[in-house]
């Protein structure tokens, strides 16, 4: 398929896996719990369920998928507003062809929780990156600046998972390196699709504000990049069999030479690469990036210290 096609009119190359039923938005929406539950007979955990559920009078939004029940919303607009996934790609698609020229469409991922598509940007390359690659080919890195292309994630879900979101990444290394938000709208507050679009006019502003971030790395020098990386990834709560083999490799390439918060930034993305080779969910891997991209906005000093830290 052209990556230049316009997918998202079909959802072509979004890979889709099975389900199980919203059980916890129904236990919350019972206002019900405890370890006994999961032991009933499905028979008697309906029995329980609805006769939880017809205690309280207010309105619920019941998403049923395949004939699944997937997730039970409050009823209300202001707790929880619709935004169908389908809309929001359409929307997302039309921005990019009208601000972004040349976007190619990468792929993406669906599951029952959670629904995440990726785009390239190459042609905003000059735009958006010329001068983070100008710094990494100033510091040798020459390489690895010409194979980057700015790249965004769109994530959402209609299970209650997730805000509308597109963030900023880089693309073109050995595995994308996720950078941060740029555009979010909570399903809440009576948000409609036409909020999503007004949001995305800011895409280009936010990104180029990341990008401002993972440049401002570059200044903070590490006297211990090592103890830093190995504090840094307990903070951001890495899991620890990749991020130990992670600082292990880091270790080993470091040899003691200066060292700068932004090495340590860039050492880390071997973990979701190496979860990845593990053959983690991509839906894990989603978060975990996430979560790493905070590291851009933390006070590196608090992390840089002589004494060793065990993970």
């Amino acid at each position: 398929m052209d990556k230049r096609n316009r997918p998202t009119r079909c959802f072509q190359g979004i890979c889709s896996y099975n389900k199980d039923t919203a059980y916890k938005s129904l236990l919350d929406r019972a206002k019900i719990g405890g370890t006994a539950l999961p032991k009933l007979s499905r028979e008697v955990l309906a029995e329980v369920l609805n006769a939880c559920l017809k205690l309280f009078g207010a309105e619920a939004l019941v998403l049923v998928r395949d004939e699944k029940v997937t997730a039970v919303h409050s009823g209300d607009p202001s707790d929880y507003s619709v935004l169908p996934i389908d809309t929001l790609l359409e929307t997302l698609q039309d921005k990019l062809d009208t601000r972004f020229t040349g976007n190619q469409f990468e792929g993406g991922y669906s599951d029952h929780a959670i629904t995440c598509a990726e785009w390239t940007m190459p042609d905003q390359k000059e735009d958006l990156l010329g001068a983070y690659t100008k710094l990494l080919d100033a510091q040798g890195y020459s390489t690895l600046a010409k194979k980057l292309v700015p790249g965004i994630r769109f994530t959402t879900s209609d299970a209650g998972m997730a805000s509308a979101k597109v963030s900023a990444m880089l693309v073109g290394a050995q595995y994308p390196i996720y950078i941060g938000g740029c555009v979010a709208v909570d399903h809440r507050h009576r948000a409609k699709v036409e909020d999503f679009d007004t949001a995305l006019d800011q895409l280009f502003a936010q990104f180029g504000d990341n990008i401002a971030k993972l440049m401002k790395l570059q200044e903070i020098h590490l006297d211990y990049p090592v103890n830093a990386m190995t504090r840094v990834c307990k903070k951001l709560s890495m899991p620890k069999k990749a991020a130990v083999e992670a600082i292990a490799m880091y270790e080993m390439a470091y040899g003691g030479g200066p060292a700068t918060a932004h090495d340590v930034f860039m050492a880390m993305q071997e973990i979701p690469f190496i979860l990845r080779s593990e053959n983690t969910p991509e839906s894990k891997l989603i978060v975990l990036q996430e979560n790493m991209s905070r590291a851009l906005s933390l006070k590196w000093s608090d992390y840089d210290l002589a004494k060793a830290v065990s993970y």
